[in-house]
């Protein structure tokens, strides 16, 4: 069931705002005496909230009457909004899982609806003074992953002589964050968790931001948050194998390896004003801005 809301604009009554139509105005004065406007609720990835509101932006210049109201928190959180019903839209950076669909079908009725709305290649960062250039999964898993060996960047075979102490500092994001649920899972698999210690952001940009002011850190968040001061590092699947750039090229020829999709979820199939702003991100005009963001065109996956 859809929960797009129409609002009805409030009218001076006596003195009073009241909540019903406004009653018609002079002969003089031009235009429809009621104003509405369709709220579109659209909440969860923290890596998607600048490309969310960049549509939502974009999308009031071709339907002025309809608002999308953007807030971010991570993928867990506009999952479980979608959950509770309180939302119309969940921006999520990775899959839903079983657990979650399930609930949506008890609380609505009707299974969610994924709609693949582009790629990111999730980049790895380090402090542009770092020499490294390559790292692989392997070394990856060996850093962040429970029980892991790599603690210095010498052990790593890197001289990194920004940072004094050798020590990798490691940065990574909160567990209701869907980047920290895919890095898990492609970098560490399905039985190794995080290694505690790490420092954990809440925002992708807080991420990139610690690495760019810390010589010794190393990062990761999504490609279109790349800034000044810091480089993101070829990733290739085992030590000594070539690596490759996260870009648009990687990320749709798969083979940087960990790029993933982005998707916005539905409860059951949208319709109305819904089913029209998801259909423009997948257009011309939306997939634009996505790739004016910094982020890669959905492959047509979509039905």
């Amino acid at each position: 069931m859809s929960t797009v809301r129409t609002v009805t604009a409030l009218c001076l009554v006596g003195g009073a705002l009241v909540g019903i139509a406004c009653s018609s105005p002079p002969a003089t004065t031009s235009g429809p005496a009621v104003s509405t406007s369709v709220v579109i609720r659209l909440t969860g990835s923290d890596t998607m909230v600048n490309l969310d509101q960049a549509w939502a932006e974009n999308y009031r210049k071709v339907k002025p009457d309809v608002s999308i109201q953007v807030a971010g928190g991570g993928s867990g959180v506009g999952i479980a909004g979608l959950i509770d019903g309180i939302l119309d839209i969940a921006a999520s950076s990775r899959e839903m899982e079983a657990e979650e669909i399930a609930r949506v079908v008890k609380t609505a009725g009707a299974e969610p609806r994924g709609f693949v709305v582009g790629l990111d290649a999730l980049a790895v960062y380090v402090h542009e003074g770092n020499p490294v250039q390559t790292i692989s999964l392997e070394e990856l898993a060996e850093i962040y992953g429970d029980g892991g060996q790599l603690v210095k960047w010498s052990q790593a075979g890197i001289e990194n002589t920004a940072c004094a102490s050798d020590e990798i500092i490691r940065v990574g994001r909160q567990n209701n964050s869907g980047t920290y649920v895919y890095f898990r899972e492609a970098v560490l698999g399905t039985t190794r968790e995080f290694r505690l210690g790490s420092i954990d952001q809440s925002g992708s940009k807080d991420v990139v931001a610690l690495v760019s002011r810390t010589p010794c850190a190393i990062g990761y968040s999504g490609m279109a948050y790349a800034m000044p001061g810091v480089r993101a590092l070829k990733i290739s699947k085992k030590k000594g194998e070539p690596g490759f750039a996260p870009t648009v090229e990687s990320a749709l020829d798969k083979t940087y390896p960990i790029a993933r999709p982005l998707y916005l979820y539905t409860r059951g199939t949208p319709t109305g004003p819904t089913k029209e702003f998801i259909d423009w991100t997948l257009g011309e005009a939306g997939q634009q801005v996505l790739k004016d963001i910094g982020f890669v065109p959905a492959p047509a996956v979509n039905k």
